[in-house]
């Protein structure tokens, strides 16, 4: 730890996660509970099989840490189960003091057992809603002595997709038979754009945004412009996986085609040898002009400092991972899990690395929390976000005094 960063601190500060997969997040105990429910056959039947079998300290690429989500997302197909890992999902993040929580998944995934995407997220809702209102009704809140619990649902549409992969998209290529396949993926992302303004306008859901995750590669953002614009046009908020496993120019067409008010990863945005357009004759140009209008725009970067590291050979050392740039250039960056299985990883966990890596001090410590809750797509008014923000601003200095003493 920075000798600047009183032990402890990390702990008790509030805190955000803005980028956590729920079908990445699950306890592994409810995960084999659940399986045995459901029938579900998982390749061990313990914490220590399933650890050693599927969901490993480190993995040789992306296609091995992605193995496990087939089994996650198979015992994730009924309202009680959904609603039951949401539920979890928010009880550990409040156990490490995390008081502002973004929870993203792709609600097509979970209709294998007759579920619509209404149902869905409503069991997805109530149990983020259950965690929080028992934290909110606490005597700590109610007397000021702690942050009260705030939460969004962000709802992802994939780059790519197999008929396989679940009942939803196996229709898809159906009733599209002789559809270019990326005209399907483009299809899928726009039904579900539709879908979550609706939900969120009509039945009140807290979707406070729509994401696009998947393979980069061969998958661009531009495909996906439509669903993007249609999202954009009801003031649905965008965030976007860019950056994680192609170039800054994934990064440009997450802002310009999707109109990306947040950069998921971003790993690759101070990478001017991965610049491939012909178009661009000075990639280091392209790449300084990039950066500068993500900082004057303030575009918020949801870091996965673990799961880049496990997925991206490149960064075989911490040291090499371009947070250092990020903090270095002043943008907005906020430091999340990803997926809190999969990678072994707490909020808490995720911000030692930085601490360690960077030898941040309290002041760099700071902007990165306070970040978090600045980029947040808050599900409520403007001033409410600012009254909220304000809150935590002075649980924040509270603390710094009391482990100053």
């Amino acid at each position: 730890m920075s000798t600047s960063i009183p032990p402890g601190l990390l702990r008790d500060l509030p805190k955000t996660d803005l980028h956590v997969h729920l079908d990445g997040s699950l306890r592994l105990p409810t995960l084999l509970e659940l399986a045995g429910e459901q029938g579900v056959e998982l390749p061990a039947d313990s914490v220590e099989g399933l650890r050693e079998a599927v969901f490993k300290d480190r993995y040789k690429d992306l296609p091995d840490y992605l193995a496990g989500f087939r089994y996650t997302v198979a015992v994730m197909q009924t309202e009680e189960a959904l609603e039951r890992i949401a539920r979890e999902l928010a009880e550990d993040n409040l156990a490490e003091n995390v008081r502002y929580l973004e929870v993203r998944f792709a609600p097509q995934l979970h209709l294998d057992q007759g579920l619509d995407m209404r149902r869905v997220l409503e069991a997805v809702s109530r149990g983020l809603a259950a965690a929080r209102d028992a934290h909110n009704r606490s005597d700590a809140v109610r007397e000021g002595r702690d942050v009260p619990f705030h939460f969004g649902i962000i709802v992802c549409a994939l780059r790519w997709f197999m008929p396989e992969m679940s009942a939803y998209y196996r229709s898809l290529f159906e009733v599209m038979p002789y559809a270019r396949e990326k005209s399907v993926f483009a299809a899928a992302s726009l039904e579900l754009a539709r879908a979550a303004v609706a939900l969120r306008d009509r039945e009140g859901l807290p979707i406070v945004g729509f994401d696009l995750a998947g393979a980069e590669y061969g998958n661009p953002a531009e495909d996906h412009r439509q669903a993007f614009m249609f999202a954009h046009r009801n003031f649905l908020r965008k965030t976007v996986h860019a950056g994680e496993a192609y170039g800054p120019e994934s990064i440009f067409q997450a802002l310009t085609d999707c109109h990306a008010d947040r950069l998921g990863h971003g790993t690759f945005l101070f990478s001017p040898d991965r610049v491939r357009h012909p178009s661009v004759h000075e990639p280091q140009r392209y790449v300084d002009q990039l950066v500068d209008s993500i900082a004057q725009r303030r575009i918020c970067i949801e870091v996965n400092l673990t799961s880049n590291l496990q997925t991206l050979p490149e960064l075989a050392d911490i040291d090499r991972h371009p947070l250092r740039h990020m903090i270095a250039h002043n943008l907005s960056a906020t430091i999340c899990t990803d997926n809190r299985l999969v990678s072994h990883t707490t909020v808490t966990r995720e911000l030692e690395l930085a601490v360690h890596a960077f030898d941040l001090d309290m002041e760099s410590l700071r902007n990165l929390v306070v970040a978090g809750f600045k980029g947040s797509f808050f599900p409520g008014t403007y001033p409410e976000k600012r009254a909220f923000v304000r809150t935590v601003l002075n649980r924040i200095d509270h603390l710094e005094d009391a482990y100053s003493e």
